[in-house]
């Protein structure tokens, strides 16, 4: 069992800020900044792939709304939303869960990024073999 669903399971305390009967989120206590806050599905799921769609139809209602209160009782400049999906995309707790990261001129998520080019033969075999994966062939 995941700290996450002892959570949900009002095992361990939180600081709760939103909860329905799909989604709880709450004030990540290792925050990146001040208003770091957690969204999760009450879903254990550990990726976001392995979750229902009623779970992720439910996290999509919810993030926007959450993410303006985030912003209003902050009053950060801007924020990110993280969400990893395996130990080798620095996910640590297995559980899907979104990060909301309030980011203020010299504190929040910093991130590296280092694009690179997708040329035309490439990027329509992808497209092509996400379509069938998905399937749908158009």
């Amino acid at each position: 069992m995941s700290i996450f669903e002892k959570i949900v399971a009002g095992e361990i305390p939180c600081h709760k800020v939103y909860e329905d009967e799909r989604v709880l989120a709450f004030l990540d206590v290792n925050p990146i900044s001040e208003g770091h806050t957690l969204v999760i599905p009450k879903e254990a799921a550990e990726t976001l792939d392995a979750l229902s769609d009623e779970s992720a139809a439910a996290i999509g209602r919810a993030l926007p709304r959450i993410c303006r209160a985030v912003m209003r009782a902050t009053g950060a400049s801007a924020y990110n939303v993280l969400q990893n999906n395996g130990s080798a995309a620095h996910q640590v707790v297995m559980h899907v869960h979104f990060h909301i990261i309030p980011r203020f001129q010299d504190r929040g998520l910093g991130i590296g990024w280092e694009a690179r080019s997708l040329d035309a033969e490439t990027g329509a075999a992808l497209a092509e073999g996400m379509r069938k994966a998905m399937g749908n062939g158009q």
